[in-house]
Parts: C-alpha cells; sequence; structure tokens
C-alpha cells in the first residue's frame, strides 16, 4: 500500500458502514476542512474505476472543485477559475439533488467563486475574500469529523 493510499484509508475509515460511499463521505470531511488536496486524492480513488460510468463526470466535477480551491489556497486565480469553470461543466447535467448533494447549491457556489475570482485586482489571501467554500449533504449522512 503506497503512503498517499494509507493516508486516504486512514481519513476515510470514520464513514465506514454509512449508506453512501466512506471515499464520499470523506471527500466532504477533507473539502470543509479545507483540505482540498486531499479531497481530490479521496474522490480520485472512487471515480478512477468508474470514470465512464454513469457518476464519472458528477465525481469528476467535485474532483475539479477541490482542486480549484487548492489554487486559491495558493493564490493563482486563472487555474482556479480554469477548474471551476471544468467543474461547473461536470455537474451541471446532474439533477438538483444527487447521492443527497443539492447540485444547484455547488452551481451557485461555483458561480460565486468564479466571479470573486475574475474580479481580483489583487492575489493575496483568496479566502479572506470570504468564508472558505463549505458543502453539505441533504440526508445528514456526512457530519463534521473529529479529527
Amino acid at each position: 500500500m503506497s503512503k498517499k493510499s494509507e493516508h486516504i484509508a486512514r481519513r476515510i475509515e470514520q464513514f465506514r458502514g454509512k449508506s453512501l460511499p466512506a471515499h464520499y463521505l470523506g471527500y466532504f470531511d477533507c473539502f470543509n476542512h479545507q483540505l482540498f488536496y486531499e479531497a481530490h486524492d479521496v474522490l480520485e480513488d472512487m471515480w478512477l474505476p468508474d470514470r465512464r460510468g454513469l457518476d464519472g463526470n458528477f465525481y469528476k466535477g467535485l474532483i475539479q472543485l477541490a482542486g480549484a480551491f487548492v489554487h486559491v489556497q495558493k493564490n493563482r486565480p486563472g487555474p482556479a477559475v480554469a477548474l471551476l469553470r471544468l467543474a461547473r461543466a461536470n455537474l451541471e447535467s446532474y439533477p438538483a439533488m444527487h447521492h443527497g448533494l443539492n447540485v444547484r447549491d455547488v452551481l451557485s457556489l461555483i458561480d460565486e467563486w468564479q466571479q470573486k475570482l475574475e474580479r481580483l485586482t489583487d492575489t493575496t489571501g483568496l479566502f479572506e475574500m470570504g468564508s472558505p467554500p463549505f458543502l453539505s449533504l441533504r440526508d445528514g449522512e456526512f457530519r463534521e469529523a473529529t479529527t
């Protein structure tokens, strides 16, 4: 097992046995703790085997969303906007509620951040423009992690 795989396994272990996949729930845990790179890694492990399946673009869009915020953390608005556009394109074909996620809310979040980033004149402290992004699931499956 690679170091990356061990790290992902530790992040998702607390979500095993839930009604939604542990990798999916682990994504939200990482994302909401501003561990965007880790969120990308956690969901990528779930997406890769099924990337051409019905949910392939859904997971790909969420991975791109996390990647966009990696760029925000590194004060790189151009690549962040590019990934936000890709995330939007991958997510917008899904129903308003998909796997417990309000996709319309996610699209609104994408639009909000894209507009903020496109209006920037100073790229320092991008998260100081407002609250960091937060994603939640409808049915309460996701809870804040204790780690």
